[in-house]
């Protein structure tokens, strides 16, 4: 009954619960980008990931965010591995 009075645009707590890790990911991916010694290579990251997360602005599909969720983490977790090697 509650939730017919809530606005359409109201997310339940499963929603921003998950919306809250896509923008924890998008931050760290981004924080980690800002490390890339190349400024071209820092540039191409971050319109990569930037065009990524637009593209899959629209998911709806609980499995799917999930997915991707795990896909980003995996993507971050290479790219933290590379750059503590090029520093080392």
């Amino acid at each position: 009954m509650a939730a017919s009075r809530l606005h359409p645009a109201t997310l339940t707590l499963k929603q921003f619960m998950r919306r809250q890790q896509v923008l924890l990911l998008y931050r760290r991916i981004l924080q980690a980008i800002r490390q890339v010694p190349n400024d071209s290579d820092r540039t191409y990251l971050k319109d990569w990931a930037r065009e990524e997360f637009k593209r899959n602005k629209s998911a709806t599909e609980e499995d799917t965010i999930r997915m991707m969720i795990t896909q980003g983490n995996m993507q971050l977790k290479e790219l933290e591995k590379t750059l503590a090697l090029a520093k080392s």
